[in-house]
């Protein structure tokens, strides 16, 4: 019976550290997926072409890339076009895939400080209480480390061995295990960590930012395994169980049974509805001890075997239908073995349950019928499980939430002393970060955005005036002028033509007559007078007119320039959608999860320091290709819930907003699924510029693989789990487990 204990326990904790191990496996497709994208500018479209060196660029269905950006500029004084390109890589690797492309406008619905906000808010709310009771279990593995009695030094050594499979980044690479032996800055407080030498500091763990910002794997790991080596008792919590009843509880208390009740079910209540969560399932499983045990004489060992040989075998050279052929083979293989684990578990325990004696509600009866009792009635009287968490350690206690009921019985059923610790010796060590994009959790790198955020943008122009008051005015007094010299110089063509005619007629006189001779005489001579100053006064006002129009169109360029010149905010680094990092406890408490696929990570251009605008938008692109109303940021994430954009489905539409067919959405706005358009007159100044869509299809036949990759099961133990299955994560160990059975047998 023990024995099966420790070959399980070693088992599951060889599964549990292989988890976060970089799997060396085939890929296991042909299919190719997006992997990365980046953007190219240029005024010219080879500038824009060199830039993505290396890349595929999108193109039309004739082969020729497709200016992203075309025809969006702005008129006279403005920034003129840019030719702006889509590029992107592939892969056959599902997991290493792009699996969305979105976009947030400059005045759209995100709020980095609201993100701040909501971080301070996770570590005050969440990691420091959660800190502060768990480093109970921490206090008690150091004491286990050093003790005296063989089984609890047994159990803490094979743990410590196991953790330093982890390393610390910001310990110099430190083993995890031996960190955790010594004081972590959380317990020794700001003072007298800072007070230390920089050496000294990577002596002692940084607790809270390993807890918050680790590879989920291991922070999961980290707590289970932690909890294990809790107890400093001389005995196991099994031990005392069975010698505990209600009764001694309450009058251990020294205080009228009502108040006794009442202090029982402040002590122990919280904890008792963390069992009664993993209560359904464990209950279940004993009862269905029959189905486990058929399931056990139908496993085929010689099965899973060859089914691991046939999928670690693949390789570049196999065909799609060897590959597909394998891996649902090898996702069956891994169910069975599971599931053999598990059955095999719940017998022995069954088994052991059942020859233990133990006496509830006045009754004398075996262990096995106690822990048989129907949820209902665990539910209906909950004072039947304070016995149980009274004899947990308060370490123990700490981590009840990170263990299920059959690690709980393994826990104090174990001879740590045989725990065979062979099969986790050819681990390499690797961070605790490993995966793990540190830079979400530096203040001011992430936006947040939401429903509510994107509810209250209103759309603004850039200002209804494209001409200022002052120019206007100019235009006005410059026309008036204009119009002005026009006049005169009318008038002064109406003199010249009198002074001529009169003129004609004198000369044309042939007889004597004075007095019309004196009278064309003075005609001509004022109309020649009047032309003179008329054309002094013309040259004048055709002087002011041209310096006032040369005013005019130096203003008008000006109040143009300034029109569209736009004064752009920086682009974040990181968006994350409040929905994808934010649920709700069993209370309806809000809390974070951690769930570092979630964020998108802004696309990169070729943007250099010498540019305009790389001081505020850095490298992260613009499909706007810096010359529209506002910059239009493109976002891509990697999120293992979601499936992979397939590269060969890209799509570019221009001139219509006509859904494809077979297409159901492309290149979007975050909060809308619809493909956006990328020439919107929204965010780019030329209302006549054609519509241009980017669609695509995803591959919803290749699932990521969740228990190999970061943060997997989408939240963080710590905000109100119920526990995690170990079981669940074991992968890829066929050969191990076949060993072991046939060395038990």
């Amino acid at each position: 019976m023990r024995r099966f204990f420790t070959v399980a326990l070693s088992l599951l904790l060889a599964a549990v550290t292989a988890a976060v191990m970089p799997a060396q496996v085939f890929a296991g497709s042909k299919v190719e997926y997006i992997s990365e994208v980046k953007v190219g500018m240029g005024n010219k479209a080879e500038k824009a072409k060199t830039a993505l060196e290396g890349y595929r660029i999108l193109s039309d269905d004739k082969g020729n890339p497709v200016d992203l950006n075309q025809g969006a500029g702005g008129g006279w004084g403005s920034k003129g076009e840019k030719v702006v390109y889509l590029g992107y890589k592939t892969t056959t690797d599902s997991k290493e895939a792009i699996t969305d492309l979105a976009l947030m406008n400059m005045k759209g619905g995100y709020d980095v400080a609201e993100y701040d906000a909501l971080m301070e808010q996770y570590m005050d709310s969440q990691i420091k209480p959660f800190v502060n009771n768990f480093i109970k279990a921490v206090q008690e593995y150091r004491i286990n480390y050093n003790s005296d009695n063989p089984a609890n030094a047994a159990k803490a050594k094979y743990v410590h061995d196991l953790l330093n499979k982890y390393t610390d980044d910001d310990c110099g690479d430190a083993p995890l295990g031996d960190l955790l032996l010594n004081e972590t800055k959380f317990e020794m407080g700001d003072k007298a960590y800072n007070a230390l030498s920089e050496n000294e500091k990577k002596k002692h763990c940084d607790i809270l930012a390993l807890l918050a910002q680790s590879n989920g794997h291991v922070t999961l790991m980290l707590e289970n395994l932690i909890t294990r080596a809790s107890d400093t008792g001389d005995n196991t919590w099994f031990d005392r169980f069975n010698e505990l009843t209600y009764d001694d509880l309450a009058d251990s208390m020294g205080i009228p049974p009502t108040d006794a009740r009442r202090e029982l079910a402040r002590l122990y209540d919280d904890d008792a509805q963390l069992l009664l969560n993993k209560w359904d399932a464990f209950q279940s499983a004993l009862i269905d001890y029959e189905a486990a045990q058929e399931r056990l004489d139908n496993y085929d060992e010689q099965e899973v075997a060859d089914a691991y040989e046939r999928f670690t075998a693949l390789n570049g050279d196999s065909t799609q239908e060897e590959i597909d052929e394998a891996t649902v083979r090898f996702n069956e293989a891994q169910k069975k073995e599971s599931q053999m684990l598990a059955d095999n578990e719940i017998l022995a325990i069954r088994e052991y349950l059942a020859d233990i004696e133990y006496s509830y509600d006045g009754e004398e009866t075996a262990m096995l019928d106690f822990f048989s009792l129907d949820y209902s009635e665990i539910e209906e009287n909950q004072e039947l499980l304070y016995p149980l968490i009274a004899s947990l350690s308060d370490g123990q206690r700490a981590g009840l939430e990170f263990v299920t009921l059959p690690e709980m019985i393994e826990m104090a059923t174990t001879d740590p002393k045989d725990i065979e610790t062979e099969i986790v010796e050819d681990f390499k060590p690797v961070s605790v970060y490993d995966g793990v994009n540190r830079e979400i959790y530096q203040k001011g790198g992430v936006a947040l955005t939401s429903d509510a955020l994107r509810d209250k943008v209103v759309e603004e122009t850039m200002g209804s005036k494209s001409l200022s008051g002052g120019t206007i005015a100019m235009i006005v007094i410059s026309g008036i002028v204009t119009a002005a010299f026009i006049a005169s110089v009318g008038v002064k063509v109406y003199f010249m033509v009198q002074a001529s005619s009169a003129a004609a007629k004198l000369s044309n006189l042939t007889v004597s007559a004075p007095a019309l001779r004196t009278q064309l005489t003075w005609t001509r001579v004022t109309s020649l007078q009047n032309s003179k100053f008329m054309n002094g006064f013309c040259r004048g006002l055709g002087v002011a007119a041209v310096v006032l129009a040369a005013i005019t169109v130096y203003l008008s360029y000006r109040d143009m320039v300034n029109y569209y010149k736009v004064d752009f905010t920086p682009i974040p680094h990181y968006m994350v959608d409040a929905k994808d990092i934010i649920g709700y406890n069993s209370k309806g408490e809000k809390i974070v999860i951690k769930n570092q696929s979630a964020y998108y990570q802004a696309v990169e251009c070729n943007r250099k320091k010498s540019d305009e605008f790389y001081e505020t938008l850095d490298t992260c692109a613009d499909m706007n290709g810096d010359v529209g109303k506002q910059w239009l940021a493109l976002y891509s994430v990697k999120n293992e819930a979601m499936d992979p954009i397939l590269a060969s489905s890209l799509k570019v539409v221009v001139g219509s907003s006509e859904l494809p067919a077979g297409y159901t959405t492309g290149i979007h706005m975050f909060g809308s699924n619809a493909a956006f358009n990328l020439n919107s007159n929204l965010y780019d100044w030329n209302n006549s510029a054609k519509s241009i869509f980017v669609f695509f299809k995803v591959d919803d036949t290749a699932k990521a693989n969740l228990t190999g990759s970061n943060f997997s099961f989408g939240a963080l133990a710590l905000t109100g789990g119920a526990g995690l299955v170990i079981g669940s994560l074991i992968t890829k160990i066929g050969a191990a487990v076949t060993g072991k059975r046939k060395k038990e047998a």
